[in-house]
This record gives C-alpha cells, sequence and structure tokens, in this order.
C-alpha cells in the first residue's frame, strides 16, 4: 500500500504549504532498524574515522530515498507542486553530506571498503525504480532493500582492517536477518487483519537463516553465538504467527522489531569480540 503523500499531494502540499518533516524524513520506520543494525554492528566491531564516515554516508542515503521517490513520482505524472522543489532540495542536501562521507572514508582507507556497496547498489537502484512506480511496499522492493543496506556493516568492518570472509560473512547474516524479518513482519500483519496468509515463507525463511549462520560458523567466519541469536528470532516467529499471539498494533509489532534486532546485533558483536 502505497503511502499518502507520494500517490497524491495533500491539498495543503498542493496550495503551498508543505511540510519539510513529510518531505525530508522516511514514513517506513522499519527501514531505521535495517540500517541502524549493521551500522551499529561495523561501528562497534570495527570503530575507526573512515568507518564513521561511511556510516554517515550509508545514513544519507537512506535518508535521500523518501525525497528522492517523492520527486520521481511527480516527475512520473509529469507534474510539479510545491513538494517537489522541497524534496529536490533535501535530496541534494543528503546527497552532499553522504559524498563528504564517502571522501572522509576513501581518505582514511582507500577504495577498498566500497566494493560492497558498488555490489548493493543494483538492489537499492531497483527498489527506487519501484518506489518512483508507488509500488514501493511490495515484497520485492522491501527485500532488495533489506539485503541492500546489510552491506553498511561489511563496508564499515574492511575500513576497519577486518579480513574480508568475515566481513562479507557479515552481511551474509544481517541480509538474512533482513529478509526473514520482513517476512514475518508483513505475515504477521495479515494474520493480524484476519487475511489468513501462510506462515510457511515466514518460518522457513527463518530456518534457513539459522542454517546459514551455522555454515558460516564451521567455516570459522562466524560464531556460534549468531546460530543462538536466528534461534531466538524463530522462536519469535513460531509464537508470533501461532494462534497464541496477541494482537498488536503495527507500531507494537514495530517496536518488538526493534528490540529483537537490538539484541540480535548485540549477540553477534558478542561472539565475534568473544573470537570465532
Amino acid at each position: 500500500m502505497a503511502t499518502a503523500g507520494l500517490d497524491e499531494p495533500s491539498s495543503d502540499q498542493s496550495k503551498g504549504r508543505v511540510s519539510w518533516k513529510a518531505v525530508a524524513l522516511p514514513t517506513e520506520h522499519g527501514g531505521w532498524g535495517m540500517l541502524g543494525e549493521p551500522l551499529l554492528l561495523g561501528l562497534m566491531l570495527a570503530p575507526s574515522l573512515a568507518g564513521a564516515g561511511i556510516a554517515v554516508a550509508a545514513l544519507a542515503a537512506f535518508l535521500s530515498r523518501h525525497p528522492l521517490k517523492l520527486a520521481l513520482a511527480d516527475y512520473w505524472r509529469r507534474t510539479r507542486y510545491p513538494r517537489t522543489a522541497l524534496a529536490e532540495k533535501c535530496a541534494a542536501l543528503y546527497a552532499t553530506v553522504g559524498l563528504a562521507g564517502l571522501a572522509l572514508g576513501a581518505w582514511r582507507a582507500g577504495l577498498t571498503p566500497f566494493i560492497p556497496v558498488a555490489v548493493a547498489a543494483p538492489f537499492a537502484l531497483l527498489q527506487l525504480a519501484y518506489d518512483a512506480r508507488h509500488q514501493g511496499r511490495r515484497l520485492a522492493p522491501e527485500l532488495l532493500g533489506g539485503a541492500a543496506l546489510g552491506s553498511a556493516a561489511t563496508a564499515v568492518m574492511l575500513a576497519g582492517g577486518w579480513p574480508w570472509a568475515v566481513a562479507w560473512a557479515v552481511w551474509a547474516l544481517m541480509a538474512a536477518k533482513a529478509v526473514s524479518s520482513v517476512l514475518y513482519v508483513r505475515t504477521r500483519f495479515r494474520m493480524d487483519r484476519g487475511q489468513g496468509p501462510s506462515v510457511w515463507p515466514a518460518g522457513l525463511s527463518h530456518v534457513g537463516a539459522i542454517g546459514m549462520a551455522a555454515g558460516l560458523a564451521r567455516l570459522n567466519v562466524a560464531p556460534w553465538l549468531g546460530v543462538f541469536a536466528f534461534v531466538i528470532l524463530l522462536g519469535r516467529t513460531l509464537h508470533g504467527l501461532s494462534s497464541h499471539h496477541r494482537r498488536l498494533r503495527p507500531q507494537a509489532v514495530g517496536m518488538q522489531e526493534m528490540a529483537f534486532g537490538l539484541l540480535t546485533t548485540l549477540l553477534l558483536a558478542l561472539g565475534f569480540a568473544l573470537g570465532l
């Protein structure tokens, strides 16, 4: 479902009264956790000035998505509203901040940390293309965006001197967490609305994440504590999608997901800190 203000501007926007907050800040609160988790993990494991610059660039890129999709939606309709100009200015400001962060990262760590960013860029561009066509709430763009954001942890860790294999394993873990969480939350929302969705995709994605975490641990590029973290997420899914769960408002589910995301991040950080 497209958000209000993306498909059609409000009457106030059409008359020239535009809320900067509605244009500058994203409305999808779940995205904050999907970005915050890999950035927090990367900075906890590999704190560095270059990593801080990359984190600033990642945050700027995340924030630029909302004004960009508003501007692109207006371009798609071949019209301009007062919000269009504000969206362009916000996107330009975020781009400037992001380029400054990228410059700091490149100055301190070279271009190597930006390889995962380049790999993730097509996923982010595909998500933006969905947004421009008012399809940003579909499953595909949400999965693409979640998988792309995990690259931030890999970039920060490479900037901090971590081995390539470990840094890329972290992206795999964060992507698996993001994809399984998206499937769980979407299924939970539909279930609470009485739509009777299938719970198998969400459940199997968590089982697959556990298997992948165990495989990476056996290869000695990820901690076994990560497997425990994904087992906790599977338990949350089994309860949250069972007939015994309590129906909650979407905001409450979102807060729970942020808590589980923070727990997962801390367990992974602890596992890496204790040694592989």
